[in-house]
């Protein structure tokens, strides 16, 4: 496997790469969960959420009109909401790192201001 390098420069302020990276994140601070039932239930709607935002992101680039792409932006806000919940699961009733957990809802949080921002400017509204 070569070495192949990726610059980060810009990472924060291009909501596509930042969440790309997010969900790298998200994924290997779950690979150590337990093998219980709860962690599966959990760890799996968490993965689909997280990994959606990024998703719809990418398809918004895709989209044919203002408007589907404003759907697309809005699909990624709620997943990115709906991960709020279950990060909130996972360290309030679930063993799991209660300072990683707050570090990764900072981030989604942040993620989730930028779709909104990002959703406002497109349809041509004033904070």
């Amino acid at each position: 496997m070569s070495n192949i390098k990726i610059s980060t420069k810009n990472c924060k302020s291009d909501l596509k790469i930042r969440c790309y990276y997010f969900s790298i994140n998200v994924i290997k601070s779950l690979e150590n969960l337990p093998n219980k039932r709860i962690y599966w239930i959990i760890n799996d709607q968490l993965l689909r959420s997280v990994t959606s935002i990024g998703a719809n992101i990418v398809e918004a680039k895709s989209s044919s009109s203002r408007k589907d792409f404003i759907k697309f932006y809005e699909i990624a806000l709620k997943s990115a909401n709906e991960s709020k919940y279950w990060f909130g699961l996972l360290r309030d009733a679930c063993d799991f790192n209660r300072e990683q957990a707050n570090i990764l809802l900072k981030e989604v949080d942040e993620i989730s201001k930028m779709l909104g921002s990002s959703i406002l400017t497109l349809k041509n509204k004033k904070f």
